[in-house]
């Protein structure tokens, strides 16, 4: 077979294409390396089943002359990270909405099955636990620049639902939960992980953002890349919408010490409220953790990885490949 991977080059994006091409696959990838890195995908740029093109997902010519010739579209370009966001939300919506509307509207065109890859930001500030698929949404004021990332991956998802109802486009949806692994940024810009272990590799206190009490689920990234593969391959999942993740939580304090713990540091902790990192106009949710039970059931997908053993092949990684430590 051969595929598109938008944001082919990014964290998760390069773990796909990993993937897909050990399958024996073709690959064609999309990124303008705005997050992405040429060094994750450098290992393939002399396989003939790769192809790499640096541009934008807004560029719509290249889409309509790469998407008619593949057999299905992974879609994980995005403006990603919550400081990005909070700092650039014009940029982020622009390429979140009009760049994936492009992307959706060529593959409906094409008759090209496709995948989006969406967010728990969707679920914004639910107090539900676990977030189910189908629960409400609450995202916050519209003066609150982290929301707009989260309405505009639920747009997207309303698109491919839209395009799916009216144009027949064979259609998934994934949604990630907080997925860490080798290739996460040094700088921590999208994931707490890469921040903690770049400090404790430094030998720096941790920073905890607030009281450290909020939870997250943690999903290492075999299990992202797997659950993504069976929710694009399984034709029993076209039309819905997955939550791929780890059902497991912890609060930022507990993964403190599990980071901690696979450096093999005590580095103590540095406390910052969430005005000081992200200015006045911000909000934070106090949980969030999947209900796996719809992936499980249709996908037969469940998180496999402890995060004792992700964090450990983590630390393994970034120990080779951070450059400020």
């Amino acid at each position: 077979m051969r595929y598109l991977v938008t944001g082919g080059a990014g964290y998760i994006g390069s773990h796909l294409v990993d993937s897909l091409i050990a399958d024996g696959h073709q690959v064609d990838v999309i990124d303008n390396f705005s997050t992405g890195k040429r060094e994750n995908i450098a290992h393939h740029e002399s396989n003939s089943n790769f192809n790499l093109f640096e541009d934008t997902i807004l560029n719509e010519s290249l889409l309509e002359k790469i998407v008619p010739e593949v057999d299905g579209v992974y879609h994980l370009a995005a403006a990603v990270g919550v400081k990005n966001i909070v700092d650039r939300p014009l940029d982020g919506m622009i390429t979140n909405v009009h760049g994936s509307h492009s992307v959706i509207k060529t593959a409906a065109k094409c008759k090209v099955k496709t995948l989006i890859a969406s967010s728990s930001e969707v679920y914004g500030m639910s107090d539900r636990t676990p977030l189910k698929e189908d629960d409400i949404r609450s995202p916050g004021p519209t003066h609150i620049p982290r929301w707009s990332y989260a309405v505009a991956k639920a747009l997207d998802e309303h698109l491919i639902m839209a395009y799916k109802k009216e144009m027949g486009l064979k259609c998934v949806a994934v949604r990630y939960f907080n997925s860490y692994g080798p290739r996460i940024d040094e700088s921590g810009y999208g994931s707490v992980i890469a921040r903690f272990i770049s400090q404790a590799l430094r030998g720096e206190p941790l920073t905890i953002f607030g009281n450290g009490e909020q939870t997250r689920s943690f999903t290492y990234i075999e299990d992202t890349v797997r659950g993504t593969r069976l929710a694009f391959e399984n034709p029993k999942g076209e039309g819905m919408v997955f939550n791929i993740g780890n059902a497991k939580e912890e609060t930022i304090n507990e993964l403190a010490d599990l980071v901690e713990e696979a450096v093999s540091v005590k580095v103590g902790r540095e406390q910052k409220s969430f005005e000081e990192v992200f200015g006045t106009d911000f909000q934070e949710t106090p949980r969030r953790q999947p209900d796996i039970s719809r992936a499980r059931d249709i996908l037969g997908f469940e998180a496999n990885i402890d995060i004792r053993d992700g964090l450990k092949h983590t630390v393994e990684w970034a120990k080779e490949h951070y450059k400020t430590v």
